[in-house]
């Protein structure tokens, strides 16, 4: 069996950190290699865990290691031959200022700790890969930046050979910008590929999946369905919901009564919402998450579920089918609300923009002389009808 990378995602102060770690003692203790790697810039992995954690994985136990990434050391140790592509591609002040002033390019931390998480996944060394990962919002910006960047990449590259030779001598002489030579470009090419292959393994869903960590409390639920909404839209398989906090029914305080009431409101919307989940439940426990052994708690009285670890596939990936009229492609957009959503057609690229987030999707070859004739939301799937002849 192929190995896994599960990944948690949720507002920030909803116990990610504690839920994914809960998980990876789980693993461990099936006798599974596992690492436990956070993608948030603002650690809690050596806190949770009150042990120091360095540049390197730690093994915490048998058949756990624990890693907190420094986006910054990974890129100057790990990847220095994608840096020094990326340097020949800057203007010459910039250049100058060296690899630490890489933050000036949004994503790019995001981009290196996912090709780093990428590198551990094909060293075959851990069966199990647990991600706990930033906030909502950089979560999305985590995932989506690879196949954002590639989508630049490949507009740019059909003219990459002519600039070489045609527009390098101008760029030195009017803009002070020194672009790559062929085997910079080469190596730029490199990175493509890499991406490419990060796009295909974050979207196996036969490897990796994203699970969602929530609270029944109004504005997290809201931002919970909103989450879900945008990690289909860009094609990642969610196949988990954790309900965090969930006050015991049992509990006999008149002080809990009014919170049990809001509680379990909240806790039947995100059910009615995720139903197509599984969904589990985290109580909330009068002790502080703190320690191993609280960690151990959690992954003993809740990650009961036979199939814990299991590639689970919730939703379909955008699929391309023949009709009477020409071509429909259809994209699950769950809770997505049709006049939220803004679609259009702009050169050989479909665009959705659904808020905030927009998604590029590529047309196959054989609809680029096609057009959008029509849309229609159905059971949270859009379907995109497209007519025209085939050349």
């Amino acid at each position: 069996m192929k190995g896994r990378i599960i990944i948690f995602t949720g507002k920030g102060g909803v116990g990610k950190t504690s839920t994914a770690a809960a998980h990876a003692l789980k693993s461990a203790s099936e006798g599974k290699q596992t690492l436990l790697v956070s993608t948030d810039m603002a650690h809690n992995l050596s806190d949770l865990f009150e042990q120091k954690l360095g540049n390197a994985p730690v093994e915490i136990q048998e058949h756990l290691e624990v890693y907190e990434i420094d986006p910054a050391y990974v890129m100057e140790h790990d990847f220095a031959n994608i840096m020094a592509s990326i340097t020949k591609m800057l203007p010459a002040e910039m250049n100058a200022s060296g690899a630490e002033e890489y933050g000036m390019f949004p994503g790019m931390e995001e981009l290196f700790s996912l090709l780093y998480i990428a590198k551990m996944y094909e060293t075959g060394r851990y069966d199990r890969i647990i991600v706990d990962c930033a906030p909502t919002g950089e979560t999305l910006s985590l995932l989506k930046f690879p196949e954002l960047l590639s989508w630049y990449m490949e507009k740019l590259f059909p003219i990459g050979k002519v600039a070489v030779r045609v527009l390098a001598p101008v760029a030195r002489q009017f803009y002070k910008m020194e672009l790559p030579d062929r085997t910079a470009m080469n190596d730029i090419q490199k990175l493509y590929v890499q991406l490419i292959g990060l796009q295909e393994l974050l979207k196996n869903r036969e490897i990796t999946s994203v699970r969602l960590v929530t609270v029944p409390e109004k504005m997290i639920v809201e931002e919970t369905k909103r989450n879900y909404m945008y990690m289909n839209l860009y094609d990642f398989n969610v196949d988990g919901l954790y309900i965090n906090r969930v006050l015991p029914q049992e509990a006999d305080n008149p002080f809990f009564d009014e919170w049990k009431e809001i509680q379990q409101k909240y806790v039947e919307e995100l059910k009615e919402n995720f139903s197509a989940l599984p969904i589990c439940y985290i109580p909330w426990y009068g002790e502080e998450v703190h320690g191993v052994g609280a960690v151990e708690r959690i992954s003993r009285e809740c990650l009961t579920a036979g199939d814990l670890f299991e590639p689970k596939t919730i939703t379909e990936r955008e699929t391309y089918e023949k009709n009477e009229k020409g071509y429909l492609l259809r994209v699950a957009i769950p809770g997505a609300d049709k006049n939220e959503v803004e679609l259009f057609q702009s050169g050989t690229d479909v665009v959705l923009k659904l808020g905030n987030f927009k998604r590029n999707i590529p047309l196959p070859n054989v609809l680029r002389t096609y057009e959008i004739t029509g849309a229609k939301m159905k059971d949270g799937r859009l379907g995109i009808q497209f007519e025209g002849k085939e050349q």
